[in-house]
């Protein structure tokens, strides 16, 4: 069983990283792949080149076991939608059962994404849950609180993983960065070295 993170990481945090430790631990993930979107359906583009953020996922995870940076919607034109990077990974991967892992606010939009029910058909969701905050499900009946039920079956499930909550973004980064403040120890060292040196997000 293999886990996917998406995101722009725009940069790469601590927060990012940490909830990505907590799921591939929680559920015993064989690797879990951090997938960088070129052009993200429903936020503004990212700042910094797909080159740049992919060198910092690559200094971000360096020498992580299970964790792995996928590249292929960089690879890709056209808007990122997760069908299209499920579809291309079951074709490489068979039957292993998928986690695409979202935050409980991407949950919630989750009927207005591309096509969710097919979605559905192709992978499992995990979501990373926050303490005391409720969690609308749409689909009630799919929902387990066992994580074998993923390992045993290719998809169509939900799952809620618990998680550390860090309150760290890419937007406070940014702005941290704009305003000539550090941001250091929100994100790895590796990371913001490449930050200094390309003067990004100045």
């Amino acid at each position: 069983m293999i886990g996917i993170l998406g995101g722009t990481f725009d940069p790469i945090h601590l927060g990012h990283l940490r909830t990505a430790l907590d799921v591939m631990q929680g559920l015993e993930l064989e690797e879990l792949r951090l997938i960088p979107l070129r052009d993200p359906p429903h936020r503004e583009k990212p700042t910094s080149t797909p080159e740049q953020r992919l060198e910092m996922l690559q200094a971000a995870i360096a020498g992580v076991p299970r964790l792995r940076v996928d590249q292929r919607e960089l690879d890709r034109a056209g808007k990122s939608y997760s069908l299209l990077t499920l579809q291309s990974l079951r074709e490489e991967l068979g039957d292993i059962p998928i986690c695409l892992i979202l935050g409980q606010d991407a949950f919630q939009g989750f009927l207005d994404w591309h096509k969710p029910e097919q979605i559905l058909q192709l992978a499992h969701l995990v979501i990373m849950q926050r303490p005391g905050q409720p969690l609308q499900n749409h689909y009630p009946e799919r929902l387990t609180d066992n994580p074998d039920e993923l390992k045993s079956s290719t998809a169509g499930k939900i799952y809620l993983q618990p998680v550390t909550q860090l309150d760290i973004s890419s937007t406070r980064i940014r702005g941290m960065l704009q305003a000539g403040q550090s941001p250091r120890y929100l994100l790895p060292e590796a990371v913001l070295a490449i930050i200094e040196r390309d003067g990004l997000y100045r």
